[in-house]
């Protein structure tokens, strides 16, 4: 496919996608005068069930969501959460909050995946939690993950940041772990400006998620009094994590078209593949026929990696790491010894693949890849 496109503006790395009903839908809440957690929040996580996420709790952050999901599991001082180096810091800092200490597995290199390999070498008496992080939105091998951690009596806490409508073995993520975790933060496929969800397996869990989202107060019982304050009795600790009904309304516009915008994400992806998959000097990260990534971004190695982003940029398209590994921040005590990662690292870059490239930008995203570097 050839591209037309004339570049006069940089062709980012991220994009936000605020669809045209949002301003409506959260005008309407506004002009309601009811703004903070009520029906349009329930509304909103009914619509990420009918997309697949099972027993959806939304919250106000992807980092309020991990933490609520450690607290949910137990997890607490001297406690060990094995993940990976290779995420946002809000990965370990949730750990950290907890009390907990993270233990950094290896990934795998050609997915930016936890290594389950490597993971029976990261497991302790202390290990309480496994949190597998889907990179890229490409699902993590799953199966074995879990299966390593139900022998161990070891929580699996999906960090699906990325991966919103990715999918292991025709199961959606978000339906297939102890928790999963995910965020609607502004770059994300879909976005409440800021917010996030956590889903989990049971509907007793879901109550109790939902209680420590709001203080440690069950809002759906826990009725006013004939002088006007809820009548509880806090038996658990809980935090302001809840989200507001506009920040909902935002999400429930943008959850429009969706699954239409992953489809599109992914014609984008099978044009990247089949055009760069035999050019010298790049090497695709794998694409297994048992899953589906959701295309937050579009990874690859590639050669002479600075020279590679300069080019790029010469011709407006921007490429980018995204996350280098988070054990190099001092809060986490130090590198590790993670080869795969130490790989990863020196070749890494992402390409964009977000709502607004088409078909015919990435053909020109191609054509700048061909041209050299």
């Amino acid at each position: 496919m050839k591209s037309t496109v004339q570049r006069e503006q940089d062709i980012s790395i991220f994009n936000t996608f605020i669809h045209p009903q949002a301003a409506t839908k959260v005008l309407q809440v506004l002009e309601s005068g009811r703004l903070s957690e009520g029906e349009v929040v329930k509304q909103f996580e009914h619509e990420l069930e009918l997309i697949g996420l099972k027993s959806p709790v939304t919250v106000n952050s992807g980092s309020a969501a991990l933490q609520l999901a450690l607290m949910q599991a137990g997890i607490g001082a001297g406690d060990e959460v094995i993940c990976p180096a290779q995420t946002f810091v809000a990965t370990g800092l949730a750990v950290l909050m907890q009390g907990a200490q993270p233990v950094f597995c290896d990934i795998q290199l050609d997915t930016g995946n936890l290594d389950p390999a490597d993971l029976d070498a990261r497991f302790t008496p202390r290990t309480k939690a496994v949190i597998p992080v889907h990179w890229a939105g490409y699902p993590c091998d799953i199966d074995e993950i879990n299966e390593a951690c139900r022998a161990r009596n070891v929580i699996v806490i999906e960090d699906a940041a990325h991966a919103l409508g990715a999918s292991y073995k025709n199961q959606m993520i978000g339906s297939l772990s102890d928790f999963a975790c995910f965020s609607f933060q502004a770059i994300k496929h879909v976005t409440t400006g800021d917010g996030g969800a956590v889903t989990c397996q049971s509907a007793e869990t879901r109550k109790q998620l939902k209680s420590r989202r709001w203080f440690g107060i069950d809002r759906d019982s826990a009725e006013p009094s004939e002088l006007g304050e809820r009548v509880y009795n806090i038996d658990r600790l809980g935090f302001k994590f809840h989200l507001n009904d506009y920040a909902a309304a935002l999400g429930i516009a943008n959850l429009i078209g969706f699954r239409e915008r992953l489809l599109q994400r992914s014609r984008v992806a099978a044009l990247y593949r089949e055009e760069l998959g035999k050019l010298g000097g790049i090497r695709l990260f794998r694409s297994d026929s048992d899953r589906q990534s959701a295309h937050w971004i579009f990874g690859l190695h590639v050669e002479r990696r600075n020279d590679f982003v300069r080019a790029l940029k010469e011709r407006k398209v921007i490429a980018s790491v995204v996350h280098q590994r988070i054990d190099r921040n001092s809060i986490f005590g130090g590198l590790r010894d993670l080869p795969n990662q130490v790989q990863f690292d020196q070749s890494q870059i992402h390409l964009p693949i977000h709502d607004a490239i088409d078909l015919e930008e990435a053909a020109y995203i191609v054509e700048c890849i061909k041209s050299g570097w």
